[in-house]
C-alpha cells in the first residue's frame, strides 16, 4: 500500500506494524468540520458550511469505513445534496501501476467526474501538495474551497447527521441525546475488537499478534450475540449509529474476513442472534443498494497481495447475499 510523500506518490508501504507484529491503524489527517449555522461560520471563521451540491463523497463500495458514509448518505436521504464518486475496488487496478485507488473502469465506477483525475492520490495532492501519508476512503471533498474536509469516516457520518438535517429527505434519529455516552462506549468497544479487530488479525505479522487479535474478535462477537438475545437492535427497536458501524464489518465477515483475514473460529451464521440481526439491517429500506459484493470480494482478494499473492478467491467464499445468510 502506497503513500504520498510531500505530494509525490510512492509505492513504499506504510509502517503500520509494531515490533511484535501487531497492526496499528494510523490516524486520519483531514479532520475539519462542517457547520449548519452560516452566522456562526462567519463569526468563528468556519471554512465549511452545509450547502446543497457543494460537497462530494469519494468512496469505495469495498471499504467498510466508506460504506458507513454511503449508508448515512442513503438512509438520511442526502443523495440530492451530497454527490458521490466511486473508485475502482481493486487497489493498483491499472496494470499494477502501483498508483493505489484509481477511477479505472469497473461496474458502478464512472470515473472522477468532479476533478477529472485518474487516481485518488491526486485528490489528496489537490488539497495539500505537501501531504505525506496514506491515501484512504472515504474522502469528503469541498468543491467551493477545492480541498478535503475530512477523510475520517466517523466524523463524516456525524456531519451528515448533525449538519445536513435541513437537506435530509428522510431524517432519522441515529444518535439520541440520552444515549450519547452508551453509544460512544459501545462504538469504541466494537471498533477496537471487531471493526479494526479484523484488520489487526488479518494484517498481523506474528503468530502471537494473530492469536491475540482473533480471540478478541470472537469474544466480542459472543458479547454482541448475547446483547441481541432479547432485542432487535443494540439499543432497542430501531437501528442507531452503532448498529450501522457494526453492520459494515458484519456484512463482509463470512465473504472475506473469515477466509482472507483468517478470522475463522466461527462464521456469523453460527451466531443465532447476530445473523438474525444482520438480516434485519440488510432488509432496512435502501440498504441493499449500498452493498456491492463484487466490489468487496475483488478488493480484498485481488488487492492484498502480501496476504494472497496469487489473487485466488476461495471457492467457499459467499458470492451472493443469500449465501451469506445460508438461504
Amino acid at each position: 500500500m502506497g503513500i504520498l510523500i510531500k505530494g509525490v506518490w510512492s509505492n513504499i508501504p506504510t509502517n503500520e506494524k509494531t515490533k511484535s507484529g501487531q497492526f496499528v491503524r494510523k490516524e486520519s489527517f483531514f479532520r475539519n468540520w462542517i457547520t449548519n449555522d452560516s452566522s456562526k461560520a462567519i463569526k468563528e471563521k468556519y471554512s465549511f458550511v452545509a450547502e446543497k451540491k457543494r460537497y462530494v463523497l469519494y468512496v469505495s463500495y469495498a471499504c467498510p469505513w466508506a460504506h458507513r458514509a454511503i449508508i448515512y448518505r442513503t438512509i438520511l436521504g442526502l443523495e440530492q445534496t451530497i454527490e458521490m464518486c466511486v473508485v475502482n475496488p481493486v487497489y493498483n487496478a491499472e496494470g499494477w501501476s502501483q498508483q493505489g485507488w484509481s477511477f479505472a473502469k469497473y461496474p458502478d465506477v464512472e470515473g472522477d467526474y468532479i476533478n477529472n483525475k485518474k487516481y485518488l492520490h491526486e485528490i489528496y495532492s489537490l488539497a495539500d501538495p505537501n501531504y505525506s501519508g496514506k491515501v484512504t476512503v472515504p474522502v469528503l471533498w469541498d468543491k467551493k474551497n477545492e480541498t478535503i474536509v475530512s477523510n475520517e469516516s466517523s466524523d463524516i457520518i456525524k456531519m451528515f447527521y448533525q449538519s445536513f438535517k435541513q437537506f435530509s429527505s428522510h431524517w432519522l434519529e441515529l444518535y439520541p441525546n440520552n444515549l450519547h455516552k452508551k453509544i460512544d462506549e459501545l462504538n469504541e468497544y466494537i471498533y477496537f475488537n471487531i471493526n479494526n479487530g479484523v484488520y489487526r488479525t488479518g494484517f498481523a505479522a506474528s503468530q502471537k499478534a494473530y492469536e491475540e487479535g482473533v480471540k478478541k474478535i470472537f469474544s466480542a462477537l459472543e458479547k454482541i450475540d448475547s446483547l441481541l438475545k432479547n432485542k432487535k437492535y443494540l439499543f432497542g427497536d430501531k437501528p442507531l449509529e452503532t448498529d450501522w458501524r457494526l453492520f459494515t464489518t458484519l456484512i463482509r465477515f463470512d465473504a472475506v474476513y473469515y477466509y482472507h483475514f483468517k478470522c475463522n473460529i466461527k462464521k456469523l451464521i453460527d451466531f443465532k442472534n447476530i445473523i438474525k440481526y444482520l438480516q434485519k439491517l440488510y432488509k432496512y429500506p435502501k440498504i441493499n443498494e449500498t452493498i456491492k459484493l463484487n466490489h468487496i470480494i475483488d478488493h480484498y482478494y485481488l488487492s492484498h497481495l502480501k496476504i494472497n499473492p496469487n489473487g485466488i478467491i476461495p471457492h467457499g467464499s459467499p458470492k451472493t447475499i443469500n449465501q451469506i445468510f445460508n438461504i
